[in-house]
């Protein structure tokens, strides 16, 4: 292989593994040996090193890792400050309601509740990380049992479970009948994310 696709291909490993690799490891993926390759990486060093680069290789014992250089984290920083909105269908959101306070569930429970099929609206929490799969029933089929996760927490401003507020039956009924009216196809769109669409801010 070429210097410069070797280069290539150190960039590309440190770039998806984005934490440190460890040399030796490093060494071992690109077939180079140690000294062969700690020369690369101090000749990438150098090259990053240039204005026209944002990039800085960090050696930390053993190991290197691709980071951004220190002038440039004010731009990361506003970009993190900037929301992010995913959008969440209202099915989604009932189910999401229903896994939160009925914790933990199973998939046949959030239906019962529902009354229509919650297989989109649970890929989807799970999607993003706002729902997690915390254990298996001990029944028949061995189904498994959801709950919220701490990203959901995070969304809603919880400290814990036990600052969720109380949630009154009419709500629940207030759920079913939503649901009732999807499978009727009352509402213009099905669970297959079209229903109509609440902006959550993930």
């Amino acid at each position: 292989m070429k210097r410069e696709k070797v280069k290539a291909a150190i960039e590309a490993i440190l770039f998806a593994m984005g934490d440190s690799v460890e040399l030796a490891q490093l060494s071992a993926a690109l077939e180079k040996k140690p000294a062969e390759l700690s020369k690369l990486l101090h000749e990438m060093e150098e090259e990053y090193k240039q204005d026209s680069s944002g990039l800085q290789l960090v050696f930390l014992e053993d190991s290197v890792q691709l980071c951004t250089k220190g002038e440039y984290y004010e731009y990361l920083i506003r970009l993190v400050k900037t929301p992010k909105k995913q959008t969440l269908s209202d099915s989604v959101i009932e189910t999401l309601s229903i896994v939160a306070y009925k914790q933990p569930v199973t998939r046949g429970d959030i239906e019962k509740i529902r009354g229509v099929s919650s297989d989109y609206a649970i890929s989807k929490l799970l999607e993003f990380d706002l729902i997690r799969e915390v254990g298996r029933l001990d029944a028949p089929g061995k189904p498994l049992l959801f709950g919220t996760s701490e990203q959901f927490l995070r969304l809603f401003g919880l400290n814990s479970l036990e600052s969720l507020p109380e949630i009154s039956t009419v709500q629940l009924e207030e759920f079913k009948t939503e649901a009732q009216k999807e499978a009727m196809g009352s509402i213009d769109t099905k669970e297959e994310g079209g229903d109509e669409e609440t902006l959550v801010p993930i």
